[in-house]
């Protein structure tokens, strides 16, 4: 080939090379980055603001901070996965706190993110059923219920990101899914 060096490509690399590659100056890693969890985190924001424009505001929020942050970073403490999830989880707070009207889901988006996953596109009528009973749940239980199960997070990086220990994320994820499935299946 004639001296041509051919790069490996990026999805191999690790968070951990990508975040290293960010300090030495590529801002192009990052892209890399803000390409693998732009959907991940837009739908664990969409999931909890409700608007698809208030969630595409707060990912763009979230995505400046973690640039932003990036520098102070220690992956000895947590994933990048999770340090990124911490950022939205204050960011939705944050949202919260400034006093904005709370949202309803967006069913349309939350559908589309589902299909994503190999979702039926003729359960529209599930998605709602669920997403009412979710509403019912304290907001701390709801948000455990949400990374675990549609962000698809560790019990560990749960406890990271809601800032609790794992055996009591592992209490609140027991409690909410039985109350969900007394919800659901009317034995209020």
């Amino acid at each position: 080939m004639g001296g041509v060096t051919i790069e490996t490509p990026a999805v191999t690399q690790n968070d951990t090379e990508l975040v290293e590659r960010v300090r030495a100056g590529d801002a192009g890693a990052f892209g890399l980055l803000y390409d693998r969890y732009l959907s991940p985190v837009y739908r664990y924001i969409c999931f909890r603001v409700g608007g698809r424009q208030e969630a595409e505001d707060i990912t763009g929020t979230v995505f400046l901070r973690a640039w932003e942050a990036l520098p102070r970073f220690r992956g000895r403490d947590c994933a990048f996965s999770t340090w990124l999830y911490r950022i939205a989880h204050n960011a939705v707070v944050d949202h919260y706190r400034s006093g904005r009207p709370l949202g309803s889901l967006d069913v349309e988006a939350a559908e589309a993110q589902l299909a994503d996953v190999g979702s039926d596109p003729g359960a529209s009528v599930e998605i709602e059923d669920l997403r009412a009973a979710l509403a019912e749940l304290p907001p701390e239980q709801r948000e455990l219920l949400l990374l675990r199960f549609v962000d698809g997070l560790g019990h560990d990086e749960v406890a990271k990101v809601v800032g609790k220990s794992e055996g009591a994320c592992r209490v609140i994820q027991h409690r909410a899914l039985r109350a969900l499935g007394r919800i659901l299946g009317g034995g209020r």
